[in-house]
């Protein structure tokens, strides 16, 4: 647990923003075996590396994710009461720049969506190097996938500069399903939409380099 706070506070160095993507290391790396999980996951190590940042008035956090995902079908079909009830199934926060939000190969439960801000999305190679996948902005969600499995991470996400986020754990994500399913659909239909979108950008990149080689 000290370990992951100590990560969080002391942050890591990111690369500047708009290096472009490194492809080949991107695929490189990809496919390689990853190692299983040291540790226990543990939704509280998740909360304690983001309660030294500062939290974030409700209200305003909504607005900033109507803002982000308004326009979605599935939330704007939300009536103002159905939102502001999801609002408390969320936890917000603003993150301070050079922050590891996500360490790649830790067990998570939680996903973020950006709400406002720039994130590195960076896959670091077995010999230290950084390849920097993408770059996360407003309306973009990190680490769904461990959301759903209490997997390993597969990259490492840091705040390229202050950054509003909304933290979705599985506990909170199951109470709504149980409790506001309408709520718990509409953000997993959400998050679906837009992982559907990066897998397909994903397989765009590795046909070009496919047909490149």
């Amino acid at each position: 647990m000290k370990k992951l706070i100590d990560r969080f506070l002391g942050g890591s160095p990111a690369s500047a923003p708009g290096t472009t993507p490194d492809d080949s290391g991107y695929f490189a790396t990809m496919f390689m075996e990853r190692p299983e999980p040291s540790s226990p996951i543990a939704a509280s190590a998740a909360r304690s590396r983001l309660v030294s940042a500062e939290a974030v008035d409700h209200e305003l956090a909504l607005n900033l994710l109507l803002r982000a995902w308004g326009h979605d079908r599935y939330m704007a079909r939300l009536d103002e009461r159905e939102r502001a009830r999801l609002a408390e199934y969320l936890e917000f926060v603003v993150v301070p720049t050079g922050r590891e939000v996500i360490a790649q190969d830790e067990p998570g439960d939680f996903a973020v969506i950006v709400l406002d801000g720039l994130l590195a999305v960076d896959r670091i190679h077995p010999w230290g190097g950084r390849a920097r996948l993408s770059e996360a902005r407003e309306g973009d969600v990190l680490g769904e996938l461990s959301l759903l499995d209490a997997g390993a991470r597969f990259s490492a996400c840091t705040t390229l500069s202050r950054s509003t986020l909304a933290i979705v754990g599985m506990q909170q994500l199951d109470a709504m399903m149980r409790n506001d399913p309408r709520l718990g659909m509409a953000l997993m239909a959400s998050m679906a939409r837009r992982l559907s979108l990066r897998m397909r950008q994903v397989s765009a990149r590795l046909s070009a380099l496919l047909s490149a080689t």
